[in-house]
């Protein structure tokens, strides 16, 4: 059984692990090792991260076995991050967690969602409703790195 519950502190290290083993495990299907290097760093800086964890709100999935993925609503509806677990993709996870944004939105009278879909996770989006604005191209570290600006009317 998966909960989605509110961010604690104590979860910032789990996450960090979490991001950069999704990305690095997951997301190499579709972007360069280069690319993917300068997504998700060695070194990432867990100061910056829990400030993030903080400022937006965000929601964590936890199932049995631990953390399961996580999810960021801003109060202008920008889902910043939204990563699951990559030993939990296809389980439900992710759709558990996208509609517990969703009410969370409702709730706080946002209409529209907005996101930054890398090229791994716009069929996600995609199937839950959600449209292609653009295709976009992002610099880290002077890489570029494709991603779609999507949104979903929540109306």
């Amino acid at each position: 059984m998966t909960n989605i519950r509110p961010y604690k502190d104590n979860d910032a290290p789990v996450l960090i692990t979490l991001f950069t083993e999704t990305v690095r495990r997951i997301n190499i299907s579709d972007y360069t090792p280069e690319q993917i290097a300068v997504w998700a760093p060695k070194d990432e800086d867990a100061a910056s991260w829990r400030e993030r964890f903080v400022r937006c709100m965000t929601l964590v999935a936890e199932d049995e076995r631990g953390i399961a993925g996580f999810g960021q609503l801003e109060v202008n509806g920008h889902i910043d991050c939204f990563y699951v677990a990559h030993d939990r993709i296809g389980s439900g996870v992710g759709s558990m967690l996208l509609r517990a944004i969703e009410q969370r939105a409702h709730e706080l009278g946002i209409g529209m969602l907005h996101t930054e879909a890398s090229i791994t996770a716009r069929p996600f989006f995609a199937r839950r409703g959600f449209r292609t604005v653009q295709e976009q191209s992002v610099a880290r570290k002077g890489i570029a790195l494709t991603n779609f600006s999507m949104e979903k009317d929540l109306g």
